[in-house]
């Protein structure tokens, strides 16, 4: 009731006040310090397939999401980022806060150190509020499977166990509490460690050492082992942008391997993943996709074994048309598709494959302010709902 009170108050503002917000970018001691910050309210009916929750136990589709970001010039060749962010009011978190250094002025070149920006794929790089046409987020950026890093199947039949159930998975070996599985990628979650920019127009190339994985970002280092990540991108005409991704990095924290049998504890287990993506813009349209496959590694422990790796495909195609002014119609389809293990009852994919399709109608009533509204369908072999259809709003402030 107070998440539907606090929505609908929100909504009468927006329409109400809008033209006398103060939404114009705050830039203090000289232009050297830059101020920002956006405020989402998303309000639907209670998720009981779990479908839209993040790797914060919160669904994206009742969701009130408040972030202020800042951006300090020490020198022409350093700045200092961050953003804190906070989801349901549960608490207050840094998002994002790094260093970035420029050492040549005249080349386009960065490096930044810290809790950085994403590398992988296209859609963590856009943002979540004002460069998201939809309500929702990509399958592959949200939802979450079956896989964890403290706690491990031992057989085929335990990982069978837990399809369309990584809302709550758990497992006989490590951890022995039930917690939330990771997403292919986690974009709700930032890594820690070291980024490299160069270039920019035509092509540009980025890459990173972090302590996490796509999966799972990192603050502090779990099992002494690093990802590289990669994305080459061209723009090669007004309007095209073509991607490619890549990254590799070990997983399983130190807890879950020193359960392991020693033959198996002394293993690697990475996730590995490539992506594909493309976006193009003419006139009133904006079309996006992305296709990324990513496996990870998997201990054999008892019969039936777990045909590792356990490999993973997703499928995003993303499209807006402007159909007046401030006003836009937006659409997503999603794929998450999974690989096949034999368990005891024969074989069957290791979590439950997931179909989403999201529509949505968008109006600005100010330059800073959106509404929007509009309908998701989701399809799941597995899990105790196989399907949820949600109606679903949302207002969303950004300066």
């Amino acid at each position: 009731m107070r998440s539907r009170a606090l929505f609908t108050t929100v909504l009468a503002l927006a329409g109400a006040t809008a033209p006398a917000l103060a939404l114009d970018p705050q830039n203090l001691a000289g232009g050297r310090l830059r101020l920002g910050g956006e405020a989402s309210f998303a309000m639907a009916a209670q998720d009981h397939g779990f479908f839209n929750f993040t790797d914060y136990r919160d669904s994206n589709l009742r969701m009130t999401r408040i972030g202020g970001t800042a951006e300090f010039r020490v020198s022409p060749r350093l700045s200092l980022l961050g953003e804190v962010r906070t989801d349901n009011f549960h608490t207050v978190r840094p998002y994002a806060l790094y260093a970035r250094i420029r050492p040549w002025s005249k080349r386009e070149i960065d490096v930044q150190v810290g809790r950085i920006p994403p590398v992988f794929g296209a859609f963590p790089r856009r943002g979540y509020g004002a460069a998201n046409p939809l309500i929702g987020l990509p399958v592959a950026y949200q939802y979450l499977t079956s896989i964890r890093a403290d706690a491990l199947p031992a057989s085929a039949d335990d990982l069978v166990r837990m399809r369309g159930e990584g809302w709550l998975v758990r497992y006989p070996l490590g951890a022995r509490a039930p917690d939330a599985g990771f997403p292919v990628v986690a974009s709700l979650n930032w890594d820690t460690g070291a980024q490299v920019r160069i270039g920019s127009q035509p092509v540009q190339l980025s890459a990173s050492v972090t302590q996490g994985t796509l999966g799972n970002p990192r603050f502090e280092d779990d099992n002494d082992g690093k990802q590289v990540a990669g994305r080459l991108a061209w723009n090669p005409v007004p309007g095209l942008i073509l991607g490619a991704s890549g990254a590799r990095g070990e997983y399983l924290a130190r807890s879950a391997l020193a359960v392991l049998p020693a033959e198996l504890a002394g293993r690697t287990y990475r996730q590995r993943a490539w992506g594909a993506d493309a976006e193009y813009s003419r006139d009133y349209w904006l079309v996006r996709s992305e296709l990324i496959w990513t496996a990870w590694d998997m201990p054999a422990v008892r019969a039936p074994l777990i045909a590792s790796p356990l490999a993973a495909l997703a499928v995003m195609v993303e499209g807006r048309y402007k159909v007046a002014p401030g006003a836009w119609l937006a659409a997503r389809y999603d794929h998450l598709g999974f690989s096949e293990i034999v368990a005891t009852a024969g074989p069957i994919s290791w979590d439950a494959p997931v179909h989403r399709f999201e529509v949505v109608a968008g109006y600005a009533v100010h330059r800073h302010v959106a509404l929007k509204a509009g309908w998701q369908r989701n399809r799941r072999d597995g899990g105790v709902v196989h399907r949820q259809d949600f109606a679903v709003g949302q207002v969303l402030l950004w300066f």
